[in-house]
């Protein structure tokens, strides 16, 4: 049985950031503002629910995200706070167990199992349990 765990990504799963206007500009000036300003990419509000239901019934709900590929400790700092300060904004109801925000290309499934929601294929097929895409994340809650 897989653990009662779930992993989500954030930028490209479930946090827009690759349609900000100017993002990959913005990264590479080291400005943070792409990571605050994305638009959810799914509907949060019912997102909360059936993630607040699951941890209601022994799931663990977390975040594995990475960084910004080039970055300075400074601006590593400022990206993992405007990842937390839009997780508080969009999904405010939702307890997370971990926040893990690790330096770009850290191998994701080093030290966690269960479920993970993901944009990047090579995460989904590296994943030590089962991985999706971000097509269908609302259904496959569901049928949890």
């Amino acid at each position: 049985m897989t653990e009662r765990k779930i992993w989500f990504d954030m930028d490209g799963t479930i946090a827009d950031l690759y349609g900000v206007n100017g993002w990959l500009a913005d990264l590479l000036a080291h400005n943070p503002r792409p990571y605050a300003e994305a638009r959810p990419l799914v509907n949060m509000q019912v997102l909360a629910r059936r993630l607040n239901k699951l941890r209601a019934v022994g799931y663990e709900i977390n975040i594995i995200s990475w960084l910004s590929k080039d970055s300075t400790a400074e601006y590593d700092e400022a990206v993992a706070e405007a990842k937390k300060v839009w997780l508080r904004t969009h999904l405010k109801s939702v307890k997370f167990t971990h926040i893990d925000i690790v330096k770009y290309g850290t191998p994701k499934q080093i030290g966690r199992n269960g479920i993970l929601f993901d944009d990047e294929e090579l995460n989904r097929k590296s994943w030590n349990g089962v991985a999706f895409g971000v097509d269908n994340i609302l259904n496959e809650l569901k049928a949890l």
